[in-house]
């Protein structure tokens, strides 16, 4: 018998392990972005499932017909940057990031909300000073003394500009992160502290 994620006897027990429990609910402070970044994360869990792809491409290429390519490895890398990169936003939007619990675990619900908040304007305040580093690597990395935009290369016999390339795209996630971590702020601020399940009983 299948048993209920709302059952007293195992509270201790998180929904996504519980039999027949109801899908894990996306953070209502997260708002439309979070959705919105939600629903893209696909796409860059499918960049690690090409890049392991092309490895095997790669292997193939390298022992079967002794002709190994000049772009596998630096594409493959790419493409796990910028998943790695797109996590730290797909973690904020689902509100996962990190935390540490040893005080925000025994305080109350009007104490958790106010850690909530000063938690998220830590973690905009921060995206946003990286942010401006990163957009003083990107001026270096995407444009020439002259101005003209030229990406950053590789360097290698391939040349790919995937170094620029990632560089900006750390900065848009970067963005994204100082909004996302906004979002939550406001949220927080309007949220009601509920009281814990454990507290009323």
């Amino acid at each position: 018998m299948a048993v209920s994620p709302v059952d007293p006897t195992h509270s201790d027990i998180p929904a996504s392990i519980v039999p027949d429990a109801l899908p894990e609910q996306f953070p209502e402070v997260s708002g439309l972005m979070g959705h919105a970044v939600d629903k893209v994360s696909s796409v860059f869990a499918y960049g690690f499932i090409l890049a392991m792809g092309i490895l095997i491409f790669e292997i193939f290429m390298r022992h079967v017909f002794n002709s190994p390519t000049l772009w596998v490895h630096e594409t493959t890398t790419f493409l796990s940057a910028i998943g790695f990169v797109f996590g730290g936003l797909y973690c904020a939007a689902r509100d996962k990031h990190i935390r540490v619990v040893i005080f925000y675990d025994i305080v109350g619900p009007k104490m958790r909300k106010s850690l909530d908040v000063a938690i998220s304007i830590v973690c905009m305040t921060a995206s946003g000073f990286f942010a401006w580093a990163a957009w003083l690597m990107v001026k270096r990395a995407t444009l020439t003394p002259t101005g003209d935009i030229h990406f950053e290369t590789t360097g290698s016999a391939f040349n790919a500009p995937y170094p620029g390339i990632l560089k900006l795209f750390l900065l848009v996630i970067l963005i994204l992160l100082v909004v996302q971590f906004l979002i939550h702020t406001i949220n927080y601020v309007r949220k009601t502290p509920v009281m814990p399940a454990t507290a009323k009983e």
